[in-house]
Order: structure tokens, then C-alpha cells, then sequence
């Protein structure tokens, strides 16, 4: 299989040769990623490790977890594709180990541990970190996925591409891109043309459409009951999660809101209050606008039109947590030139029904 996402010429190496020349001194590779590992994550590992596995099949290959595998279609990913990964802190490191991060950057606060650099990193985020001492980087801010780069890399080395690989790198890249506002390329569409017919379809419908558990729906009920619009921007809590992938989901949910242009979902996970922001304006610059916002509580960054933060909470009483986010809502509204607006609810409390 070839490609013509991104060719070699005669002076420049593909960057999957310059991947596999900087890996060919380790007899171990480490696979990690960030912290609660998406789908574009995990296939972008799998897709690397089957890479190495015909290219370098002397080496040994761990794909990690950090953090917890969250959203219900991700755990129907890892159990169904099926993925084995290794918790990160259970990894022992020497000098024959190369780790590659994919999917996220040194030092974004999307990691919980930064003890190691990495030897290469794969990524499509605009929010850069520090790549000192990185040997090879291939950071691609145009493509909308990960897994679009590793598809590249197997079809440019000719490397078999099964139909469960294939079920897991276009899940990857459509679960990255295919909500809305879409961030994708071209790259990313051609990607997804080549590898749909080799996808197993029914193992695709069922990892989509998981069960979902009861929190799930409580989550909904609280996220409804608390988003405030202010002119066309809905600020919504989600209080304590039970797990921090639930916050994008409802950002993804509040911006189909045919009266909002952007939305902000903030949710507690342990000791971390999640933000998620989406946009569906063009040149929306969300990860700088969420930088911005977070800016001397926490970490955040993303994409033009989609963009995550975290701020880490010593005390996660309801009084420091409404003074953090009257903050927080405060510096939201005054970048998107919103402060006179005034707040409304999203919706009046909707009345009881009897039990049958």
C-alpha cells in the first residue's frame, strides 16, 4: 500500500524513516500518551507497534495507559479491538528503553509524570511543548488526528494493515474529527477513504455504541440543569464526574445548540476542575482563548475551535470552587466581548411526574 499523504524525495527522509532510523539503537519501546488515553491514542499505538513488529521485529513493545481508559466507546475499543496496555507507572526504564509519545506533547500538563523524555514524539495539537532533547518529533498542527500520521507511516512502509487495525486507526481519526466544529485535512480524509474498506464494519457499530451507565445519564440531568447563556455563549457545571471524558462529550453536546456559537463545560475530577470549550466560529483560536482564561490557575490548550484545560484543587469545597469559576466565567465572557451579558438559564426546572 502506498501513499501520497506526505512523500520522501531524494534529500528528505519520510518521516517514518527518520522514526525507524531513531529507534534502531533500543531493544525496548515504550508506547505512552496522554493522561486517560482517547481513542486516536490508543490506535495511534497499536499502529506503531504493528509498524515496529514487521520492521523491527527484535524489539520488545509496551503500550501503555495513563490514567484510566473513561469514555464508555474507549473501553469498547481496548476490550473489542482487543488492546493490551501496561499502567505507565509500572514500567521499568534503562538505557535500551526509547519512549514514544503520541497523541500529546512534553510538558502540556496532559501527562502525570514527565520524568522521562521521550526519544520521538507524534502529534497533531497546536499547543506545543517543550521538545528539547526529543530526537525525532513529528508534529502536524493541520491534521485533525494522530492515527491520520501512523496510517500514513504503515502505507508509506508498505506494513499489512488487518481489518482490526484498521477498525481501530479510523476510529481514531473519526472520533477525533467527526463532531462538530470538524478539525480535519485532507490528510485526514484520505486516510479515512483508505482504510474504511478494509475496517471491520460490525466491530466498528458495536464499539460506537456502548452501553451506558446510569452516572452517565445523571451527569446529563445536572450539566441541563445548571447551563447559563450568556448572549451566545452556554457555561454549563457538570459538578463531580465520575470520569473527566464526560466533560468534552457535553461541550460536544452544548454547541449543536442552534443559539450558541460557543460553549464551556467544567466538570470535578479528583482533584482537578476540567474545562472543555468548543466553538463553531471559524478562526475561533479556542486553545488560546482557554490558555488565557486559565492562566495563573491552570493548564490548558487545543485546537481553533476545540480546547481542553485542567486546574488543579487543593480545596474542592463548593464556596473555592464557585470563587474559581466566577473567575474563570469572568475572564471567559470578557475575551469573547460577552461581559454585558447578562445570565439566563438554559433551562426553567422542568416539573415532576408522578410515579406511575
Amino acid at each position: 500500500m502506498s501513499s501520497s499523504f506526505r512523500e520522501s524525495t531524494p534529500e528528505i527522509l519520510h518521516p517514518s524513516d527518520a522514526l525507524l532510523a531513531a529507534l534502531a539503537p533500543y531493544r525496548r519501546v515504550v508506547l505512552v500518551s496522554h493522561v486517560n488515553p482517547d481513542p486516536d491514542a490508543l490506535a495511534s499505538m497499536l499502529g506503531i507497534k504493528s509498524m515496529l513488529a514487521k520492521l523491527q521485529p527484535d524489539k520488545t513493545v509496551t503500550m501503555t495507559v495513563d490514567g484510566m481508559i473513561a469514555r464508555a466507546e474507549n473501553r469498547s475499543m481496548v476490550r473489542l479491538i482487543p488492546l493490551t496496555l501496561e499502567p505507565v507507572e509500572r514500567v521499568v526504564y534503562d538505557a535500551t528503553t526509547a519512549v514514544v509519545m503520541v497523541d500529546s506533547q512534553p510538558h502540556t500538563g496532559r501527562r502525570a509524570s514527565e520524568a522521562i523524555t521521550p526519544v520521538a514524539v507524534l502529534d497533531h495539537h497546536e499547543t506545543g511543548g517543550n521538545l528539547d532533547g526529543v530526537a525525532f518529533r513529528d508534529v502536524r498542527g493541520e491534521v485533525g488526528a494522530t492515527s491520520t500520521i501512523v496510517a500514513e507511516y504503515l502505507m508509506y512502509q508498505s506494513c499489512s494493515i488487518p481489518p482490526r487495525l484498521a477498525t481501530a486507526l479510523y476510529y481514531g481519526i473519526d472520533s477525533e474529527i467527526a463532531g462538530f466544529p470538524r478539525e480535519a485535512g485532507p490528510d485526514d480524509d484520505e486516510a479515512l477513504v483508505k482504510l474504511f474498506p478494509i475496517a471491520d464494519k460490525d466491530l466498528l457499530a458495536e464499539i460506537r455504541n456502548p452501553k451506558l451507565p446510569q452516572d452517565y445519564f445523571a451527569t446529563v440531568q445536572h450539566a441541563l440543569a445548571n447551563a447559563f447563556l450568556y448572549g451566545d455563549v452556554v457555561v454549563a457545571r457538570l459538578g463531580t464526574v465520575t470520569q473527566p471524558d464526560i466533560i468534552a462529550e457535553m461541550a460536544d453536546f452544548f454547541i449543536r445548540f442552534d443559539q450558541v456559537n460557543w460553549a464551556l463545560t467544567i466538570g470535578s475530577f479528583e482533584n482537578l476542575l476540567k474545562l472543555s470549550i468548543r466553538s463553531s466560529e471559524l478562526g475561533a483560536h479556542s486553545g488560546e482563548l482557554l490558555r488565557a482564561v486559565v492562566d495563573g490557575y491552570g493548564m490548558a490548550g487545543g485546537h481553533d475551535r476545540r480546547a481542553g484545560g485542567a486546574i488543579p484543587m487543593t480545596d474542592l469545597s463548593e464556596e473555592e470552587i464557585d470563587k474559581v469559576l466566577a473567575v474563570i466565567r469572568k475572564r471567559l465572557l470578557e475575551g469573547l466581548k460577552k461581559a454585558d451579558c447578562e445570565g439566563r438559564r438554559l433551562l426553567v426546572a422542568s416539573p415532576e411526574i408522578a410515579a406511575p
